[in-house]
């Protein structure tokens, strides 16, 4: 039988991305998405959405290797945590990871090495050998708002996240809102 495709749209934010320290906010989110089309317009189930503050401190529950809030680490943070969702919840479906970084797409699948953000590029890349070997795994670049429904609802939670926020409920939520 044939697995249906998970498309994972995945995205960071940063409210002040200059100067950025340990204690600077950004956040991350990811939507889940079965029976995607790819097209933006929002075709599919929303079967479920995960998001949070990067955390820098070393000692904290959930840390992954970020050593400052930024809009990088954020993107990464956000892969990390489809990567572990796919890893609990996935399956054995194939997904498609839809991110709107190429910063951070590279540094997963190794197409480039970190100068910046070792540790947490580190992690990011462990995570993808180990869901690549399990199940079918790709990742595809989305252009950043351009009104992509589901990559629009990553960027939400995302910049939710980062405001220590709730996101809109998705029945009330209006693409393109923060």
């Amino acid at each position: 039988m044939m697995m249906s495709l998970i498309h994972l749209y995945v995205d960071g934010s940063c409210g002040d991305n200059r100067n950025v320290t340990k204690h600077t906010m950004a956040g991350w989110g990811v939507c889940i998405v079965s029976g995607d089309s790819g097209t933006g317009r929002g075709q599919g189930e929303v079967m479920e959405e995960i998001s949070g503050r990067v955390i820098t401190n070393p000692d904290a529950s959930g840390y992954i290797g970020a050593t400052v809030g930024s809009n990088n680490t954020a993107e990464l943070s956000a892969i990390a945590h489809a990567l572990r969702w796919l890893l609990i919840n996935g399956g054995e479906s194939p997904a498609r990871i839809r991110s709107d970084s190429s910063y951070a797409s590279n540094l997963a699948t190794g197409a480039w090495k970190p100068k910046a953000n070792k540790e947490i590029a580190r992690r990011v890349r462990e995570l993808w050998i180990e869901c690549e070997s399990a199940i079918p795994l790709s990742i595809e670049h989305v252009k950043a708002h351009r009104g992509h429904r589901w990559n629009e609802r990553a960027d939400h939670l995302a910049y939710r996240a980062m405001e220590g926020r709730n996101p809109e409920p998705l029945q009330f939520w209006k693409p393109g809102a923060r």
